[in-house]
């Protein structure tokens, strides 16, 4: 069975917000068929971006993105999170307060994004 990379915890998110860090940190999770998961400062605060497109991985289910949306939403409503994007392959978040804070965002979501794909190769009717 496919492992799809490892989640990683948020210490080791890593900081994209060079573009050249951004490409070499893509460029190493699709070579280890793994889903894309960084941090980036933009001004004050900093954005968490996670996108499954460089994995070879099953798209997850539409309840499985519903459950995620809501999870972003409620960052929002918390004014944790100012803008947000979801789709099935691909999470964006804007305007956190913390680099820390981001980090525990993006390990958080890419750990759930992960466990949601694995879930998928295991019980591929779910899914």
């Amino acid at each position: 069975m496919s492992t799809l990379g490892t989640p990683l915890p948020a210490a080791l998110i890593p900081d994209c917000t060079e573009p050249e860090a951004h490409h070499a940190a893509y460029r190493s999770a699709k070579a280890n068929d793994a889903i894309f998961v960084c941090i980036t400062r933009h001004g004050q605060h900093w954005n968490v971006e996670l996108d499954a497109m460089s994995s070879s991985g099953p798209t997850i289910s539409d309840e499985a993105v519903a459950f995620l949306r809501s999870a972003v939403e409620a960052l929002v409503l918390a004014d944790t999170v100012a803008q947000a994007n979801i789709a099935p392959d691909y999470i964006s978040m804007r305007a956190i307060e913390s680099e820390q804070r981001a980090r525990e965002i993006a390990a958080a979501f890419h750990a759930a994004l992960h466990g949601l794909r694995q879930l998928c190769i295991a019980v591929p009717r779910q899914c």
